[in-house]
């Protein structure tokens, strides 16, 4: 069902493919870090030249703090204050922040070395932030315009049953 064999279509329609994928996989799992998980590995699987692929959650105890969440990839920075790096900035200003070069990116927080070009998405849920999604990639300018609309659609889809 996930193969990447799969996607041979244009990229909007891999992308709603995988929007589809992403609905099957959580429609009847209540539990938000197990779709979490899925999701991760759903868009790993999906998505070419990338490195990272994961969740950081607003922490419970400390608002204004991400904390590391389900992903697929190498270990990573566990706790990000919102404000600093990329996800800190897609926190704090609620907003897509699409990178095309980190290193160029003031206060980019460097967790894996190989990475080049960052996505990140916001989780906003009643006018408040509860995570981000993060997406690296190890080459430069990897995520452009299509990608924040689908990836934006996907993390709607994965707050709509949270």
């Amino acid at each position: 069902m996930f193969q990447v064999e799969n996607y041979k279509g244009t990229r909007e329609e891999n992308y709603e493919l995988v929007l589809k994928q992403l609905q099957a996989l959580i429609a009847d799992e209540p539990n938000f870090i197990a779709n979490l998980s899925n999701a991760s590995a759903l868009l790993n699987v999906f998505l070419t030249e990338v490195n990272w692929v994961g969740f950081y959650l607003t922490d419970e105890t400390k608002q204004d703090m991400l904390v590391l969440g389900p992903f697929q990839g190498l270990p990573a920075c566990v706790r990000i204050p919102f404000g600093r790096g990329v996800c800190g900035t897609a926190a704090s200003s609620m907003e897509t922040q699409l990178v095309a070069d980190v290193h160029a990116f003031p206060g980019h927080i460097a967790c894996d070395a190989a990475s080049q070009s960052e996505i990140v998405v916001p989780m906003v849920d009643d006018g408040k932030v509860i995570g981000v999604l993060d997406i690296d990639s190890p080459i430069k300018n990897r995520f452009d315009e299509l990608d924040k609309v689908y990836l934006e659609k996907f993390v709607s889809i994965l707050l709509a049953d949270a």
